[in-house]
């Protein structure tokens, strides 16, 4: 119905400018609301006011002049001006309920639009460096991101799903030096393990493996691997960080550029493949998984840095090169090649978006932590120095969920090893609720995860209410085919005039909301507006189905509402499918 009114109201400034009252060229946007309080009317717009200035005319002047141009439209059955010039459209209830043929016969489809035009975009999310399991934090961005994704994809653009692997660098030969120094335990060497390694259960599995694999040809003894290696944290002089970085050069050395190659990719291998299998489970697939370690052997860090050498962006300092952030605003410039000759994360990254673009998207979206807030403008300063446009990027920001149970917060350190794994959240709370309870809220809000609210099978859980509202639509359409009755839908339409009860007309106020709300969630990359209105549709449902028989002997009433709650069901399988929960028939 609002786009009748959107074309109703397009029609009206084309007569405008024939009449000379507002230029042949102006273009406006027209803004149309659902009102808030049905006395108003049921849509109002501001398109007199908007146009006040171009036409010349008092803005209460100019709206008595477009209701004259929207007069006798069957659609509409009143219209009024309101305060300073807004229009309010009373709309005819008949024609509400057009939107139930609408997503009857769209089913899936119903929803999608085109506002994304076609525009390829590259949704990376998630890419947790592989040094442990996926835990609950990084669940909230792979739920996200995936929403995201969907909603994208439903509005229009064309969408590729990517996972950065961040194999290379020190926290990949923190993660080899911990699994080897565990292997070294198992084969019966004595020794403090470092405060810095990582130490959970799952680095004793990759550890014990090896082991299987290799017998005793990758040890060597504690007195070797410790000599010479500075103390650690705890002891006299330790520092934690000096101790891990020795004891990873001891590493390389004593094993030698093969075998200690064969314990780095032993660990990452059995990472990587644990993280897409949780991902997998959790309903997250990627169309790629792009490594790090292939983007620095295939030369597109040299090449890209090579490229901000030549616009005069890289400069020596102290042995390091450093790129001129400060000249993009940055408050200071930053190390792109230590002096020891090793890149850092960020020559990584900024070959890792020039290579993007390079791939032809028109849109990059990255999904980051809200740690790494500071780190945008940097990555936007390094697009900008090599020539390509820094707003094809936008950087969207997850904070991390904060779990409770029973009241009682729980602890998540990947390098300690204890937190709650996103596998065990999945098997406590199921998929669905876990979906849903990530992307209720705006991704850049704080989030506490209630695992007792999310496992219940109450009204206070929206996904649990939600799913609900669609299970009793299906159990209503099954009773109505174990009476005898049929499911004629079309009987339905043709009758969907004996519809006006006060809950039938906002559940189809409810239903046409949906297209509109797929858009401009799409557009803002905003998931949770889907779980919004999906708990608004449920309770629309749950408080027509408490006030309502709808298996009633009158075939025309009973053919309309059930041909209504099936639209319904529709909707609410649409909307959970965007935010990849499910659509149980029976709870």
């Amino acid at each position: 119905m609002k786009q009748q009114i959107a074309q109703i109201l397009t029609d009206v400034v084309q007569q405008l400018k024939d009449q000379g009252i507002i230029p042949e060229d102006l273009t406006p946007r027209i803004n149309i609301e659902n009102t808030r309080d049905k006395a108003h009317g049921d849509f109002a717009t501001n398109l007199a006011m908007m146009l006040t200035k171009a036409a010349g005319m008092p803005p209460r002047a100019l709206a008595e002049k477009i209701v004259e141009l929207v007069a006798d439209k069957p659609a509409v059955v009143k219209v009024e001006i309101a305060g300073p010039g807004f229009i309010n459209f009373f709309v005819n209830d008949s024609a509400k309920f057009a939107i139930v043929e609408k997503v009857i016969t769209e089913k899936a489809d119903f929803g999608c639009c085109n506002v994304g035009q076609g525009k390829s975009v590259l949704v990376e999310f998630v890419s947790a460096n592989p040094t442990g399991p996926l835990h609950v934090g990084h669940g909230r961005g792979a739920a996200y991101g995936a929403s995201v994704a969907n909603l994208l994809s439903v509005a229009g653009f064309k969408v590729s799903k990517e996972y950065y692997v961040n194999d290379a660098g020190r926290q990949m030969d923190i993660l080899a030096t911990s699994v080897w120094l565990r292997y070294l335990s198992i084969c019966g060497e004595e020794f403090t393990f470092p405060s810095n390694g990582y130490k959970g259960d799952y680095i004793f599995e990759i550890s014990e493996s090896l082991k299987a694999e290799f017998g005793t040809t990758l040890k060597k003894t504690a007195l070797e691997v410790f000599a010479g290696v500075r103390a650690d944290e705890g002891q006299v002089d330790g520092d934690k960080e000096k101790h891990i970085d020795d004891l990873i050069v001891k590493a390389k050395n004593l094993l030698g550029a093969t075998h200690y190659e064969t314990v780095f990719q032993a660990a990452v291998d059995s990472i990587l493949s644990d993280i897409k299998q949780d991902l997998s489970g959790f309903g997250v697939t990627f169309d790629q998984w792009f490594s790090e370690r292939a983007l620095m052997e295939t030369g597109v860090i040299d090449a890209a840095l090579e490229k901000l050498q030549a616009a005069d962006k890289i400069y020596e300092k102290e042995g390091a090169l450093w790129f001129r952030s400060t000249d993009y605003g940055d408050e200071k410039d930053r190390v792109v090649v230590r002096d020891n000759g090793l890149k850092t994360y960020f020559a990584s990254d900024i070959a890792y978006h020039f290579n993007k673009l390079e791939r032809g998207f028109d849109l990059l979206i990255d999904i980051w932590g809200s740690d790494h807030h500071g780190y945008v403008p940097r990555v936007k300063a390094a697009m900008t120095a090599m020539g390509t446009n820094p707003e094809t990027l936008e950087v969207l920001l997850v904070q991390f969920a904060i779990l409770y149970r029973g009241g009682e917060k729980l602890a998540m350190s990947t390098r300690s090893g204890q937190f709650v794994t996103l596998r065990e959240l999945r098997d406590e709370v199921g998929v669905d609720a876990a979906r849903f309870f990530y992307v209720q809220r705006k991704s850049e809000q704080h989030m506490d995860f209630d695992l007792d609210l999310a496992v219940s099978k109450s009204n206070e859980n929206p996904v649990y209410y939600i799913q609900y509202a669609h299970a009793r639509i299906c159990r209503v359409l099954e009773q109505a085919i174990e009476k005898g009755y049929s499911l004629d839908v079309q009987a339905g339409l043709v009758n969907l005039e004996v519809l006006e009860s006060e809950q039938e007309t906002h559940i189809a106020t409810e239903l046409a909301k949906y297209p509109e709300i797929v858009a401009r969630a799409a557009l803002s990359y905003e998931p949770h507006q889907i779980a919004y209105y999906l708990k608004d549709l449920a309770h629309a449902l749950h408080s027509y189905y408490n006030a309502s028989q709808f298996i009633v002997e009158e075939d025309n009433i009973r053919h309309a509402r059930l041909t209504l709650i099936t639209a319904v069901r529709q909707v609410i399988r649409n909307g959970l499918a965007v935010i990849g929960v499910s659509a149980p028939e029976s709870m």
